[in-house]
């Protein structure tokens, strides 16, 4: 017979990303069911990460966001409340007040209400199209706005701090011009100083933001194009909304009402066991002032979290201290900040590298003699950060200087002690990693299980692999279950072997019969070794959705029709020609931002007719629908432009010509600008190129996406012929060497000797395979052949073009459109939807 369980209830204020975690840790360790929980959500949403709410702009899916377990589906000692605030507190008869006018009793009551973005007091801060930035309900409601305002249209963002630069990408996301208004002398005033702040503003303004710093804002009001912004040096800027992302403020109030001890600057107060001036309630994130003082980021507030499910459990644990280290990436910015970063002790000493050449800053603050590490700052390039923040109080493995030159030593995981953190998210150490190895865990999702570093943030990642690597295991490389060898490793068996099939590979190499990882991989390997059809023979059959029909798949299983156009250059007969096709097709008319023209909603019979017309034309596949090459964007360059100092428009067109149905381990995008206003925005592609004087900038392993990556340099003023030269080298070693699926910046940031290694081998041909590279990428140039006009000419090709095996003739009667607004949109008719993984766009 089971004992009788005495049960306590523990009501939790808040279902933010510190509630979440006190709520897991409470139940992961309370095995005897002591403890029931109601929890009150104020957002209409449950716990989502709220550190990556800038991931939300684009793709508007909340369920990415989402903590997992966030729901708590199963576990009948939980009761969420989801849109349910707490209004009242009863500290007498422990009881809280819902806005459903509700009373809960409590045992324990758990305060995680967070903090709110502060609003300065500005004349018109109360404007219709002023918003904040710290829910997914603000930036649904941003994202409105923005698109009343208009493509191009200013947006304001009031504050210069991490916030305020998140906002402004968002906001630069939305088609808007960000403009920046920080009242301090540089952006990022907490994390960076004077030195950190001009590299920080110079590359971010690279990127299209307007940054105004050292002015505070005067006054808002209607203006002509929504909001008329007045600054306190008197300029005025005409905007479609304004964000304020000018700071938070503990959410205090309810416990100032309850007569807690709150303190001087905010926050309710508690000791370091998170125990405030009642000992019945606790608080622990954002809204508590441990001894207090407030810690605003996750890290502090999960290990806050933690604190009280261990003295709720009968544990002593007390609040370990917090480390405010940073390290965050800002529109693909690496910014990263650690210990005393501003050098505040006595006798500390800077060390400071300032490459404003390269855009890097890096500074270590040092003691007096040189030996201990205090903080420091990066800027730019914050690779040397997982190693450094560590070592934060403890002797230096080397010179200051020679470990944060790029010539200096790497300081590998070997240089760290057992003590030292390594996640500091979840106050993981160096030991616990070492440990858990010991005891079988032998990959990083083996680490993060038993250990749960990595699984915040995720910055300690690649220092958990070094860990790995230096205990003797073996990470593994293989592509999927059917073959050990990574891609790259297939790459060479079929460029050696001269194998031409996936069933000889797969018979020789691996095993099983394949499956939708390995065949897609394995038909962009054999595409990027030969000029062979991707629809002959065998090759048919491995590829995914997109390339199976040459198109895009969209929503309601039509596909999409995009021609090529080099440079973005199209004739006149060319354009009447793709008017008179979507005209007689009906389909939907799109100009997208890669210059070119996309016909939505052709059926997939519809597909040879309109490509007949098409090339009839003069024109040809623009591989949307493939991990290839996409487009090349310009801008007019010197044939029209007063600024241009090269023909962008020229090298455009060589350059797609060039690389057209290169097939590749992702998507692969290029641009050409004809000066350094870089209107292509070539330096956000994977081959960037920009004019100067004396010839072509090269910058490589731009990306787009959920991470935007800048492109780097990768070599200066160079003439026509070199500049393709090294992107033939650059281009065929990264489909050579790169995972499957895996981007040119990921690439380069995982190539052993990083950038330093990629020039060794593209501009020095340091591996002596340079004329190798070369003649496999004058090998495709002469083997191209469009492939659209390659299945126009083949009837058996031809005969895969059907919606129905059996009925050939027939259409397929779920598709379907409404017409009835300003755009064509499809209907799904109840189907569902198509997976992204499925379409492979």
């Amino acid at each position: 017979m089971q004992p009788t369980v005495d049960r306590k209830t523990a009501v939790v204020v808040g279902h933010g990303m510190v509630g979440h975690r006190f709520v897991e840790a409470l139940r992961s360790r309370d095995s005897d069911g002591r403890w029931q929980v109601v929890i009150l959500g104020e957002e209409r949403l449950p716990a989502y990460d709220r550190v990556g709410l800038s991931s939300y702009v684009g793709a508007w899916d909340a369920n990415s966001l989402a903590l997992p377990g966030n729901e708590y589906v199963g576990d009948g000692l939980i009761e969420l409340r989801l849109g349910e605030r707490a209004e009242t507190i009863d500290r007498t008869a422990r009881t809280v007040t819902t806005s459903a006018g509700d009373t809960l009793a409590y045992d324990a009551l758990v305060l995680a209400t967070g903090s709110y973005p502060f609003v300065p007091p500005v004349p018109g801060h109360d404007h219709p199209a002023c918003f904040v930035y710290r829910t997914i309900d603000d930036l649904d409601g941003i994202r409105a706005a923005a698109e009343a305002a208009g493509p191009g249209a200013a947006g304001v963002v009031v504050g210069g701090g991490l916030l305020g630069l998140e906002a402004a990408n968002a906001l630069r996301l939305l088609g808007l011009t960000p403009h920046v208004v920080e009242f301090n002398a540089r952006l990022m005033p907490a994390q960076v100083d004077a030195g950190g702040g001009a590299i920080l503003e110079r590359l971010v303004a690279d990127l299209g933001l307007r940054v105004r710093t050292g002015v505070g804002t005067s006054s808002i009001e209607t203006g002509d194009q929504g909001v008329r912004v007045t600054l306190s040096d008197g300029s005025v800027i005409e905007a479609g909304l304004v964000v304020f992302s000018a700071g938070v403020r503990p959410r205090d109030q309810i416990a100032h009402d309850a007569g807690l001890e709150v303190g001087p600057r905010g926050g309710i107060v508690t000791d370091l066991g998170m125990r405030t001036s009642d000992p019945n309630i606790w608080a622990i994130g954002e809204c508590a002032a441990v001894q207090g003082v407030c810690y605003g980021l996750v890290a502090p507030g999960y290990s806050t979290a933690e604190v009280v499910a261990d003295r709720l459990l009968g544990g002593a644990g007390e609040f370990p201290g917090a480390d405010l280290s940073t390290k965050l990436k800002l529109l693909g910015v690496d910014v990263a900040s650690f210990g005393d970063a501003h050098g505040s002790t006595d006798g500390a000493l800077s060390v400071v590298l300032h490459d404003a050449a390269k855009g890097t800053y890096a500074k270590l603050v040092v003691s007096d003699d040189a030996k201990i590490l205090l903080g420091g700052i990066l800027v730019g390039d914050a690779t040397a950060y997982a190693a450094l923040r560590p070592l934060v109080g403890r002797p230096l493995p080397a010179e200051p200087a020679a470990l944060i030159s790029p010539a200096g030593r790497e300081l590998g995981a070997d240089a760290l002690p057992d003590d030292a953190q390594i996640c500091s998210c979840n106050n993981v150490t160096k030991g616990a990693i070492r440990g858990a190895i010991a005891d079988g865990a032998c990959d990083i999702p083996g680490i993060k299980t038993c250990t749960a570093a990595g699984t915040s943030c995720g910055g300690c990642v690649p220092m958990l692999a070094k860990l790995l690597e230096q205990s003797g295991v073996q990470l593994s490389k293989a592509l999927c279950e059917h073959f050990e060898q990574s891609r790259a490793e297939l790459f060479q068996i079929v460029q050696v072997t001269g194998i031409r099939t996936f069933s000889g590979l797969i018979t020789k190499y691996g095993k099983g019969t394949g499956c939708d990882i390995c065949k897609p991989t394995v038909a962009s390997i054999l595409a990027s070794t030969s000029s062979e059809h991707i629809l002959d023979g065998e090759q048919a059959a491995l590829q995914d959705t997109n390339d199976h029909f040459l198109a895009n798949l969209q929503k309601n299983g039509t596909y999409s029709v995009v021609p090529r156009m080099p440079g973005g250059e199209v004739t006149a007969e060319q354009l009447i020609t793709i008017g008179e096709v979507a005209k007689e097709f009906g389909l939907y008319v799109k100009v997208t931002g890669g210059q070119r023209i996309d016909l939505f909603g052709a059926r997939v019979e519809q597909l040879p007719v309109i490509w007949r017309r098409l090339v009839d034309a003069g024109m040809e596949s623009g591989h949307a629908y493939g991990k290839s090459l996409r487009t090349v964007k310009s801008c007019v360059g010197s044939a029209w432009c007063r600024y241009g100092q090269q023909d962008s428009v020229g090298m455009a067109v060589l350059l797609e010509k060039r690389y057209r149905g290169l097939r590749s381990p992702h998507k692969l995008k290029l641009a050409v600008s004809g000066c350094a206003r870089e209107c292509a925005e070539a330096r956000g592609k994977d081959v960037g190129v920009i004019a100067t004087e004396n010839g072509w900038n090269l910058y490589v392993g731009g990306n787009g996406g959920l991470t935007p990556q800048h492109g780097v340099l990768l070599a200066g003023d160079l003439d026509d012929e070199t500049l393709i030269k090294y992107i033939d080298r650059y281009l065929m070693f990264y489909i050579r060497t790169a995972d499957r699926l895996q981007r040119t910046a990921p690439w380069q940031a995982a190539l052993e000797g990083g950038l330093t290694q990629l020039r060794r081998v593209i501009c020095e041909d340091g591996l002596s395979i340079a004329d190798d590279l070369e003649a496999a990428m004058a090998q495709h140039v002469a083997g191209y052949r469009d492939e659209w006009a390659a299945v126009l000419d083949d009837d058996e090709k031809l005969s895969r073009f059907v919606s129905f095996v059996n009925a050939p003739e027939e259409a397929d009667p779920t598709i379907s459109f409404d017409e009835t607004g300003e755009r064509k949109v499809p209907v799904l008719l109840g189907l569902p939807e198509i997976p992204v993984a499925t379409q492979g766009q």
